[in-house]
C-alpha cells in the first residue's frame, strides 16, 4: 500500500504528469499492491482492491486516463481471491502493453498527416503529440515545431527537450504569442487528456486558445489521444470536472504579502468544441470527433449497465 501511495502522490504533485503517464503508473501500482495483498478472505479482497482504486482515481479529477486505466486494469469477475487476483494482474499487464504498443499506432497514423516541410504548433507536452511529430522525423520529413511555454509548470520545457533530442527543429514561444505565430504554421497537434461523448477536448489550459487561433487561420488542429481517453461517464451526462490547482505554482504567497485583495485563479485544464477539431487520432485510427460516442462504446468497451 505505501507504494500505491507513493504513486498516488507523485501523480496529484504532478511529479508523474501526462495523461498516457499517468494511466500507466496508476496501472503498475494496482498491479503491484494486487500481487502483494494478502488475505484469504475474499470479501476483504474485494474491499481492499476498490480502496485502492480510489485512492489513485481520487489523485486527479480531470484526466479520465486515470479512472479508465484503473478501470481496466483492474477488471475481473472471479469471486475467489486467488482467481480475482489473477485476472487483475492479467488485465494490468495487458493494459500497460496496450498503452505502449498505442503510441506507436498513433505515430504512425498521425505522421501520414504531415508533409515534407510542415510546421508544427504543439503545446504541454504529449507523448501522443509528439509521437506523431517523431515519426513523420524518422520517415525523413523535414518537420520545424514551434513548442509553447505551457505556463504555469512550463511542460514546454520538456517538449523541446525531447524535440532537441531527436534533432527536430524547434522554436519555443511564450503562451501568449500563440496567434501572432500561427500565420506560420500548417498543423495543430496536441494531446488530450478527456475527451467526451460529443467530441469535445480536455486539456492543458490554453489548448483551446491554440484551437481558435487555428480556427481563425485555417489551420488544421489534431488532437492526439489514446481510445483510454475518452470519457465513459459523460454518456450520462456527467461533466468533466476541471482541476483548479494551488495558486502558489502561479505566484507565491509572499508576493502577494501587500495585496490583500488580490485571488489567483489557477485553473490546469480548458475545453476545447469539437468544431474547433479537424481530427482525433487515436490507435484505432483516425475519426472525427463526432464519432466520440463509437469509440467509447466499441474500443472501451463500457456496457451501459457498467456504468451505475
Amino acid at each position: 500500500m505505501q507504494q500505491l501511495l507513493d504513486t498516488a502522490e507523485k501523480i496529484r504533485t504532478m511529479e508523474i504528469r501526462g495523461a498516457g503517464r499517468i494511466a500507466a503508473a496508476a496501472a503498475r501500482a494496482l498491479r503491484d499492491y494486487v500481487e502483494m495483498l494478502e488475505t484469504s478472505s475474499f470479501e476483504e479482497f474485494v474491499a481492499k482492491v476498490e480502496k485502492a482504486k480510489s485512492i489513485l482515481i481520487e489523485t486527479r479529477p480531470t484526466a479520465v486516463s486515470l479512472p479508465n486505466a484503473v478501470m481496466l486494469a483492474g477488471s475481473y469477475d472471479a469471486e475467489t481471491v486467488e482467481k480475482a487476483r489473477s485476472q487483475i494482474l492479467d488485465s494490468a499487464t495487458e493494459f500497460i502493453q496496450n498503452a505502449d504498443n498505442a503510441l506507436d499506432n498513433i505515430g504512425e497514423i498521425g505522421a501520414k498527416r504531415l508533409r515534407d516541410g510542415d510546421t508544427v504548433m504543439t503545446h504541454c507536452n504529449s507523448h501522443a503529440a509528439l509521437a506523431i511529430i517523431k515519426t513523420a522525423h524518422k520517415q525523413g520529413k523535414r518537420i520545424k515545431v514551434y513548442a509553447t511555454e505551457s505556463r504555469p509548470r512550463r511542460q514546454g520545457f520538456i517538449t523541446i527537450k525531447e524535440l532537441s533530442d531527436a534533432g527536430i527543429d524547434t522554436t519555443l514561444i511564450v503562451d501568449s504569442a500563440v496567434r501572432y505565430t500561427m500565420k506560420n504554421v500548417d498543423t495543430v497537434i496536441v494531446g488530450a487528456d478527456s475527451i467526451t461523448v460529443n467530441g469535445a477536448l480536455v486539456n492543458k489550459i490554453g489548448t483551446s486558445q491554440l484551437a481558435l487561433a487555428a480556427h481563425e487561420a485555417r489551420v488544421n488542429f489534431i488532437s492526439a489521444a489514446e481510445t483510454y481517453k475518452f470519457s465513459p461517464s459523460t454518456l450520462f451526462g456527467d461533466l468533466v470536472e476541471i482541476e483548479e490547482r494551488d495558486p502558489e505554482e502561479v505566484i507565491s504567497k509572499d508576493k502577494l504579502g501587500d495585496m490583500p485583495d488580490v485571488k489567483i485563479s489557477n485553473p490546469a485544464f480548458d475545453v476545447t468544441p469539437s468544431e474547433y477539431i479537424d481530427l482525433i487520432v487515436t490507435e484505432a485510427g483516425a475519426f472525427p470527433p463526432q464519432m466520440a460516442y463509437v469509440i467509447i462504446k466499441e474500443h472501451l468497451g463500457w456496457e451501459l449497465e457498467k456504468m451505475g
